[in-house]
């Protein structure tokens, strides 16, 4: 095998590929990346059995072949290399020489032939979407995936496709969070999966903040994202995934309307005497205009008070200062509507303004008595 290519473009594609790369395995060559050379240019390659993520890249071939690599040295050489041409060479006996400007390297390989082979992806189902909004809507909604092994199902996100509409879900027993959007083209039909957690957060990072789009192919038990010249591989996770539709309550008394800024800046200041050690939940009471929120642990006591629109008729209700930070996080949105019912019940925060392409739902803590 023999090619050169520029150092910036096989150092991007080592990083990408090797997020799949297993770290100790008892196939050796699962922890390396499997390079392709053919005359149309070069393939990465990283898999884990349960992830797989190869990348293209553009590079002057002028003896084909592949070979698999440490993904750990391989990976610290290019990124120890200067910026210029790198010039990859290797012959029967898998020895490696790379050269890059006055840097010099001879490594020992691996035989492709003991890598597994990725999963073929079968095109049942397929719908593209813009790179931005994949990614935005993994990020709006993967905190709230669960990590529970006892549901593995709920370890990953629901996708729901029908027409010209994606609808994101996660749950983790305590939330959930939901993601809407408009696809780029309308499907005939109706289909849903549920991609793992893990894989999501590897495509998040794919992804581009643009308009160019990603094509997600649905097979009988994997499923396919290619993302420019990236391609993810991983498998689907089978089960009864919640129904998340009987589960949000939608009729509720109280509503309020909120900066999302003022709520956010209210709770990081009482959240100030929470932690890992000395936890409780932040006290909400809900009246004419205003909220209070308080918290009090062995290191002290926090108050403050943060003005909405609305009237909660002094609702009292406690909730885990993360959960809500998380969604007002990434709630797109600079107000947001709070639903509430009673102390017990679950509370809804959604946009404001334009469409509900965003909501979230969390459970409250029982407060105990001052």
């Amino acid at each position: 095998m023999k090619f050169s290519c520029e150092k910036v473009l096989l150092q991007n594609a080592v990083n990408t590929a090797s997020r799949a790369v297993a770290a100790k395995s008892s196939i050796p060559a699962l922890e390396g990346v499997l390079i392709q050379a053919r005359a149309d240019g070069l393939t990465v390659s990283g898999y884990n059995m349960n992830t797989g993520i190869r990348t293209r890249l553009e590079a002057d071939v002028s003896e084909g072949g592949e070979l698999v690599l440490s993904a750990r040295l391989f990976g610290d050489i290019i990124r120890r290399l200067p910026d210029d041409v790198v010039i990859f060479a290797s012959d029967d006996k898998l020895n490696v020489t790379l050269t890059c400007g006055d840097a010099l390297f001879n490594i020992s390989a691996l035989s492709a032939d003991d890598y597994p082979e990725m999963p073929e992806v079968e095109d049942q189902y397929t719908f593209t979407i813009e790179q931005g909004k994949l990614k935005a809507m993994i990020g709006q909604t993967s905190f709230a995936v669960s990590t529970d092994e006892v549901r593995p199902i709920h370890t990953g996100s629901l996708f729901e496709v029908e027409g010209e509409t994606l609808t994101m879900v996660s749950v983790d027993g305590f939330r959930l969070a939901l993601r809407r959007e408009k696809l780029a083209e309308k499907i005939l039909g109706a289909f849903h999966f549920v991609a793992p957690g893990g894989a999501l957060g590897e495509v998040e990072k794919i992804c581009q903040d643009t308009d160019d789009t990603a094509v997600v192919t649905l097979g009988n038990r994997h499923l396919l994202f290619s993302v420019g010249a990236t391609e993810l591989i991983c498998r689907r996770l089978e089960g009864e995934f919640l129904d998340y539709k009987a589960a949000i309550p939608r009729k509720n008394p109280i509503s309020i309307v909120a900066e999302t800024r003022a709520l956010m800046n209210s709770i990081d200041r009482v959240s100030v005497v929470i932690s890992d050690k000395q936890k409780s939940p932040v006290r909400c009471v809900f009246d004419r205009d205003q909220v209070t929120f308080s918290a009090r642990t062995a290191t002290g006591d926090a108050k403050d008070v943060c003005r909405v629109s609305g009237d909660g008729n002094g609702l009292e209700i406690g909730f885990n200062n993360r959960y809500l930070m998380d969604a007002l996080k990434y709630a797109p949105a600079d107000q947001v509507k709070v639903e509430l019912n009673t102390g017990i019940s679950p509370c809804i925060l959604t946009p404001v303004e334009g469409e509900e392409s965003f909501l979230y739902m969390v459970l409250p803590v029982r407060l105990k008595n001052n």
